[in-house]
C-alpha cells in the first residue's frame, strides 16, 4: 500500500494501491479496447434500478476474455495492467498460435509465464482446467456455472474459492462468502486467487474520490421524512424506530437479515449457506 505524508485533512487517512510494484506499465493494447455508454445505473427504460451511480471519470472499456476456450494452445503472458472497470488487475496474453487476449490476471502470475487451458493440465496458479481434474484442497477463481458459458463466479480482487470435494457429477465449491455450492464437474475454472488482493485495504479519504469513481451520495433513511422511508421521521435524530431494518421499499435488509428469494432456481445446488451476522467465536 501507499501512504501519503498529511498535507490536508483528507490526505491525513488516504491511502491507493503501488501500482508501480504490481504493474508493468504498459497502455492498453489498442485491438482489444473501445469506448461504452455508462448507463449509471437505469435500465432500458431509462429507470434508475441502481442508486447512487452517475457521473466519474471517463473509461474505455477492455475486451477480457472470460470464456478462455484457446484449448491446448499454451500462451506466454506479456503485461500486467490496471482495469477502470473491475478491482483485480489483467494480463495480456500472447498465444502460440498469435493472437492476444485480456484475461483475469492470477495473483501469482508474472510477465513472462506460461499458461494453458486444457481438459487436464498441470495445477500451476494460471492454468485453467475441468473442475472434475482439481484435485480438492485447491484454490480456484474465474469459475464457470454452466459449462462452456464463460466464468460468472470469483471475479472480484483477492477472492478465491476452495475445492472441497467431488460426487456425483458435481463439484463442491467453498465460496469466499462461506457458503458451499454444487457446480457440475465439466465446467472450468482458473488455479489460483484473483490479483489485487490489497484492494480491501483501500481508504478513498475524500467525497471527490468516490464521485470521480462515479459513486454518487448515500442518503441515510433516519435522515428522510416518513412518506419517503420507512425509517424517517421523529423530532431530531432518531434511531429507526424498528425491529427489523428495511429498504426504501420495505423490504429487509442488512444486519445479517435473509433477503434471498425463497424459491430461487439455484436453491437445489447449495449445500450450505453462507453464515450470516456476527460469529460469537470472534472468527
Amino acid at each position: 500500500m501507499k501512504f501519503y505524508k498529511p498535507t490536508t485533512p483528507s490526505r491525513r487517512s488516504m491511502t491507493v494501491v503501488d501500482y508501480r510494484k504490481l504493474l508493468s506499465g504498459h497502455r492498453a493494447r489498442k485491438s482489444l479496447k473501445g469506448g461504452f455508454r455508462r448507463g449509471s445505473g437505469r435500465n432500458a427504460f431509462g429507470r434508475i434500478t441502481v442508486r447512487h451511480k452517475g457521473g466519474g471519470v471517463k473509461r474505455s472499456f477492455r475486451f477480457v476474455d472470460f470464456k478462455m476456450d484457446k484449448f491446448n494452445v499454451p500462451g506466454i503472458v506479456k503485461t500486467i495492467e490496471y482495469d477502470p472497470n473491475r478491482t483485480g488487475f489483467i494480463a495480456l496474453v500472447s498465444y502460440r498460435d498469435g493472437e492476444f487476449r485480456y484475461i483475469l490476471a492470477p495473483k501469482e502470475v508474472k510477465v513472462g509465464q506460461t499458461i494453458l487451458t486444457a481438459e487436464k493440465t498441470e495445477v500451476v496458479a494460471g492454468n485453467r482446467m475441468s473442475l472434475a481434474n482439481i484435485p480438492v484442497g485447491t484454490f480456484i477463481f474465474n469459475v464457470e456455472l454452466k459449462p462452456k458459458n464463460g466464468a460468472k463466479m470469483i471475479r472480484s480482487a483477492g477472492s478465491y474459492a476452495e475445492v472441497i470435494a467431488h460426487d456425483m457429477g458435481y463439484t463442491l465449491i467453498k465460496m469466499p462468502s462461506t457458503e458451499v455450492r454444487r457446480v457440475p464437474s465439466t465446467c472450468y475454472a482458473s488455479i489460483g486467487g484473483v490479483s489485487n488482493d490489497e484492494h480491501h485495504l483501500v481508504v478513498l479519504g475524500k467525497a471527490g474520490r468516490s464521485r470521480k469513481m462515479g459513486i454518487r451520495p448515500t442518503v441515510r433513511g433516519s435522515a428522510m421524512n416518513p412518506v419517503d422511508h420507512p425509517h424517517g421521521g421523529g423530532e431530531g435524530k432518531q434511531g429507526r424506530g424498528l425491529r427489523r431494518a428495511k429498504s426504501m421499499w420495505g423490504k429487509p435488509t442488512g444486519k445479517g437479515q435473509k433477503s434471498r428469494t425463497p424459491k430461487k432456481y439455484s436453491n437445489r445446488l447449495i449445500v450450505s449457506r453462507r453464515f450470516v451476522g456476527k460469529r460469537k467465536d470472534n472468527k
